[in-house]
């Protein structure tokens, strides 16, 4: 079964480890995963579930020998595919001391939809009553066939305390004690995470965050990992700039603020110039000379540009309010740089048009040269 939970593996310790073992594993891994620790990290929240779950079953020595005895079972064939059903009082199955319970060899794996529902049975983690089957139900009429929904059956008192009732006793007694030392540990736990953090001086950090242009321009939601190893989202605000410093109050040392100090990767096609964007537009021959709309890129997406006829490499056209935002609502220009590229290489139908074009074209540039 693919979901079966390796508690050994969530710890970081051998099958053979002992109980302080795993309990100083717990605690290194607790100090680091602490959601006090690590606010707003659904990773880390998560990995704190597990090992608590994990330390839950391998603290108790009980639950830990049922564990490991019925871990074996996690390959067996049988579990069905849908939702499963449970025995009751199966969390005593195995226990040497309660012979009149069914042997774990003996189990109809198809009772359960998969190896941890049967887990969970068997460490008592949740109890749920099988529902009787069509076989459960053929089985008691061919033993009982006088049985009916109104048959009565007395009981008579005895002084003497069921065996039964003694182990139900001892069993929630222990328990409880289990229990109590659990609260115990997760409290000392809580107290050395508070010292620890009380304990560091109140100082507040610098880190770099290098982000490309588009998502400086925008904004929004990032994840960012910390040089000491926390991972934390901040919600960046619009329209950043190289060396502007971010505030994020109570995220530094012992409680002091962090500084996010901001780096605006260059752009391949972009140039940011004060609050202006400027850019270089490659036109061909026919467009510089025709002239007519032409797309160009934003930073909000394509938008159309007139372009005048006859238009030379190194003119400089507006776009305006296309700009970078100043911070106090208004936003500078794009500029747009023409360059006028001429092709090297042509087709035969291109270079029969352009052999037309120089014998009728009027331009004459090198008319009136000063020589």
């Amino acid at each position: 079964m693919q979901n079966f939970r390796n508690y050994y593996l969530i710890l970081g310790v051998p099958k053979d480890a002992t109980a302080d073992e795993i309990k100083k594993a717990y605690r290194r891994l607790a100090r680091q995963l602490h959601p006090d620790v690590n606010p707003g990290d659904k990773s880390a929240e998560d990995r704190f579930k597990d090992i608590n779950e994990a330390y839950d079953i391998l603290s108790d020595l009980d639950k830990r020998a049922q564990y490991d005895q019925f871990s074996k079972f996690w390959k067996q064939k049988g579990f069905q595919g849908k939702q499963g059903v449970r025995l009751p009082n199966f969390k005593t199955w195995g226990n040497s001391k309660t012979t009149r319970k069914k042997p774990a060899e003996e189990v109809d794996f198809s009772d359960y939809s998969d190896f941890n529902k049967f887990l969970d049975q068997v460490l008592g983690r949740r109890r749920e009553v099988r529902m009787a089957t069509a076989n459960d139900a053929a089985g008691v009429a061919s033993s009982e066939p006088w049985s009916t929904a109104s048959k009565k059956t007395s009981y008579v008192a005895n002084s003497r305390p069921p065996r039964r009732d003694f182990d139900d006793r001892e069993m929630r007694r222990e328990t409880d004690d289990r229990e109590m030392r659990r609260e115990t540990d997760d409290r000392e736990m809580r107290r050395e995470i508070r010292e620890t953090v009380d304990r560091e001086p109140r100082r507040d950090i610098e880190a770099r965050l290098t982000l490309p242009l588009e998502r400086a321009y925008s904004g929004g939601t990032e994840r960012i990992r910390l040089e000491d190893g926390r991972a934390i989202e901040v919600t960046l605000p619009p329209a950043m700039v190289s060396g502007q410093r971010i505030r994020l109050r109570n995220q530094g040392m012992g409680g002091g603020d962090l500084y996010l100090k901001i780096t605006v990767s260059p752009h391949p096609f972009f140039r940011l110039e004060m609050s202006d964007i400027c850019c270089e537009l490659p036109l061909t021959p026919s467009e510089a000379v025709l002239g007519g709309d032409i797309e160009v890129p934003t930073l909000d997406g394509l938008v159309k540009m007139k372009l005048p006829p006859g238009v030379t490499s190194g003119k400089r056209l507006r776009l305006a309010n296309k700009g970078y935002p100043t911070g106090n609502g208004d936003r500078g220009d794009q500029l747009v740089e023409i360059q006028v590229l001429i092709p090297k290489e042509i087709s035969e139908e291109e270079r029969e048009l352009y052999e037309k074009l120089r014998q009728v074209e009027s331009f004459k540039p090198r008319q009136d040269l000063s020589i």
